[in-house]
């Protein structure tokens, strides 16, 4: 969440399941700390997708998947997000699916992307 120099300039950074450990309004200080200061060619987000929660028969309904997460997003949420951000710091962004995806549902975790 604060700049490094020694992160400037590098190819590619890779933040894996790790946005929904942020409180939301700390989400911004990983936007800059990554994209705008960091700033590398490739950024890459996974984040566990909230949609695909029920397809797991021990996940009581409306529950998160771990007890430190301040929030799962749905794929429409995420990509939201993420289109902002793309567009603010100037990337492009593309989503995937890691995992079966569920028709209706999804994957149990997406991702996305991020390009400049």
């Amino acid at each position: 969440l604060y700049r490094d120099q020694r992160l400037e300039g590098m190819d590619a950074a890779a933040c894996v399941e790790v946005i929904e450990h942020l409180d939301p309004p700390r989400l911004s200080a990983l936007e800059l700390a990554v994209f705008s200061a960091a700033r590398p060619r490739t950024v890459v987000i996974t984040t566990p997708n909230q949609e695909y929660n029920g397809q797991w028969p021990s996940l009581p309904a409306g529950s998160m998947r771990h007890r430190d997460h301040r929030f799962e997003w749905t794929r429409a949420e995420f990509q939201r997000w993420s289109l902002g951000v793309a567009e603010q710091h100037g990337y492009q962004v593309r989503f995937g699916d890691i995992g079966p995806v569920v028709d209706g549902v999804g994957a149990p975790t997406q991702m996305g992307v991020f390009e400049r």
